[in-house]
């Protein structure tokens, strides 16, 4: 089940509202935590067993490491075996694949090994249990002793699939006593209601394009066509994601949980850096919390920080995806990272404004045909389109047309990636208090009226994300 499905919008999430405001506080955590295990079951039923398992799998670790906490080698016995079975069940289910075959093809073997769906949000909620241990065994948290409790942290359906990454610290007293008023409601539902906008109305009807433009052998396509085309993805991948969050976190304030922001305008940033500082923002704050820092971070030298950076993207690329592009997208990102650090940033702060975004949103770009290209092979032969070699000239009568059909459109989107259209939001509900109360519901009405319109069709409704 997705978020932007009817099922969900008009079956699933009013029943589970309403059973859950109708019972018990006491009986909350409850509720949500059924809720969330029928709506995982509901698309991988068997896969709920794994989940389930890694739920009391850390929380037993957990409890086993606060109650060791002062016989260290036992409460780090139950430390690496967490975190060996957590990662033992990641890398199985989503690098078991890729290791065997890279192995056969390393050494000319033929090892056969079962093709195994990826069980959904398995790298998110491992992150989360991981996450948990860690701090536990470190201390900042105590182990949480209600299993309804912590499998309500693990398996919360709003964030399950695609994030933010939460870690158990920031919701903790959230788990134990929260409350909502009609006000936090309504700011849930009004962020809920932007986000699926943002996926169903923009990014699926962009996507639609680069869908078009992927789908032509790259030798036949002009420049101006390779370029609409990942830009259409460039913008796709945005609002189908920052439209996830914004439904995720809208759904958390719907029922009293605060998650972080995980989007902050990134294509308006200056620097690569800058732009991962917005982009992802729960999984950059994850890694630098529990990789980057525990292996040094900066405190130990220019050359000990960079090779800090290189693992921190090396993981970065391989957590999206068991495939070499992955690996080397995130590689390529390292990249501009290091050399920012030894002097690009220096280099750029005395460049105008402008200059600044050119060379991120060019970076940024490239960076997402290699992402989604898995074929390294083919990913290079459409950059190499894109500036000019090969391909089939700068513009072809099928690049005008795409380009004359979607201008509008593009428009939208550039104006819709920047803060513009929130300030204009704030601004009429602040200056023009009685015309914006009027009017805020009915926009909302109309983004939900419009989202549902396009969903009865749902022929194109993919969540990019959901590989993950």
């Amino acid at each position: 089940m997705v978020f932007s499905s009817l099922i969900f919008l008009y079956i699933f999430l009013p029943v589970t509202v309403l059973v859950y405001y109708a019972s018990p506080r006491k009986l909350r955590n409850a509720i949500l935590l059924v809720a969330s295990l029928i709506f995982y079951a509901w698309g991988e039923p068997v896969y709920i067993v794994i989940m389930v398992f890694s739920t009391v799998f850390d929380y037993f670790n957990g409890i086993m490491i606060d109650k060791c906490r002062h016989r260290k080698a036992i409460a780090r016995l139950f430390f690496f075996g967490s975190m060996a079975g957590s990662l033992g069940i990641l890398g199985f289910f989503k690098y078991g694949g890729f290791v065997v075959d890279n192995i056969n093809q390393l050494f000319h073997l033929h090892i056969q090994m079962a093709d195994l769906p990826l069980p959904v949000g398995i790298s998110f909620y491992t992150f989360q249990t991981m996450s948990y241990v860690v701090d536990v065994y470190l201390g900042k948290v105590p182990a949480q002793r209600n299993i309804i409790a912590f499998g309500t942290y693990v398996a919360m359906f709003p964030q399950l699939v695609a994030g933010p990454i939460v870690k158990y610290g920031d919701i903790a007293g959230q788990l134990a006593s929260r409350n909502v008023t009609m006000d936090r409601f309504g700011e849930g539902a009004e962020l809920f209601i932007r986000g699926l906008a943002k996926k169903v109305l923009l990014a699926n009807n962009i996507g639609l394009l680069w869908t078009s433009v992927k789908a032509e052998p790259v030798a036949e396509l002009s420049v101006l066509s390779a370029w609409l085309g990942i830009i259409a993805f460039t913008l796709q991948i945005y609002f189908d994601f920052s439209g996830y969050s914004d439904m995720a976190r809208g759904l958390g304030k719907m029922f009293g949980f605060d998650f972080m922001e995980n989007f902050r305008y990134p294509y308006i940033s200056r620097t690569v850096t800058e732009f991962w500082r917005r982009w992802h923002i729960s999984l950059g704050t994850w890694f630098r919390e529990y990789v980057y820092i525990p292996l040094g971070g900066s405190r130990q030298g220019m050359a000990k920080q960079l090779r800090n950076v290189l693992v921190v993207w090396f993981l970065t690329g391989l957590w999206h995806g068991a495939s070499w592009n992955f690996i080397v997208w995130g590689l390529y990102f390292g990249f501009f990272v290091m050399i920012e650090k030894l002097f690009l940033l220096r280099w750029l702060g005395r460049l105008p404004v402008l200059a600044g975004h050119i060379y991120t949103l060019l970076i940024v770009i490239v960076g997402w045909v290699l992402f989604e290209m898995e074929q390294l092979a083919s990913a290079w032969r459409f950059i190499g389109v894109m500036f000019g070699f090969g391909g089939h000239g700068f513009a072809d009568r099928q690049a005008l047309y795409d380009l004359s059909v979607n201008a509008v459109l593009l428009i939208v989107l550039a104006f819709c990636v920047t803060p513009l259209p929130g300030k204009a939001l704030t601004y009429m509900k602040t200056r023009w208090r009685i015309a914006g109360a009027l009017a805020t519901p009915l926009i909302y009405l109309l983004f939900m009226v419009l989202s549902t319109a396009y969903l009865v069709d749902e022929t194109y409704n993919p969540f990019l994300y959901f590989r993950f």
